[in-house]
């Protein structure tokens, strides 16, 4: 799939619900994450989406002008199985064309300047060398 503004930048209207019930049962890393870096253009000045229900997945935090999706994995994600399904998630996100950062809730809780950092440099690249020119 080409991600483009006719297909919404991938997004699945059939995930909305469950996307709403996550966007109001934020784990404490995603809302500290959201508040304090994300929300209303605080990034660089960039819109993030949260929850965004996009190709047969829910991001946790979606850029659609960069095609960056941000997850923040808790402790579930530790467990074998969910990390190999994280795997093949992110693999399948970065064929469609979006560029993928995560980190673990304790990044975010404990580190989250260096978070911020990440994400800045993230920004960075996808914005290539001459866009502050």
């Amino acid at each position: 799939m080409q991600l483009n503004e006719e297909n919404y930048h991938g997004y699945n209207r059939n995930l909305q619900p469950f996307a709403n019930s996550l966007r109001k049962n934020m784990t404490k890393a995603e809302a500290c994450l959201w508040k304090y870096v994300l929300k209303a253009g605080k990034m660089k000045g960039y819109q993030f989406r949260r929850q965004r229900p996009v190709l047969n997945y829910i991001a946790d935090f979606m850029c659609i002008p960069l095609n960056l999706i941000i997850e923040v994995d808790g402790f579930s994600h530790q467990h074998a199985e969910t990390a190999s399904n994280d795997e093949i998630r992110d693999v399948v996100l970065k064929e469609a064309g979006f560029a993928v950062i995560r980190f673990s809730d304790a990044e975010v809780l404990n580190d989250i300047n260096n978070v911020i950092r990440a994400i800045e440099v993230e920004i960075e690249r996808i914005e290539g060398p001459n866009s502050g020119i």
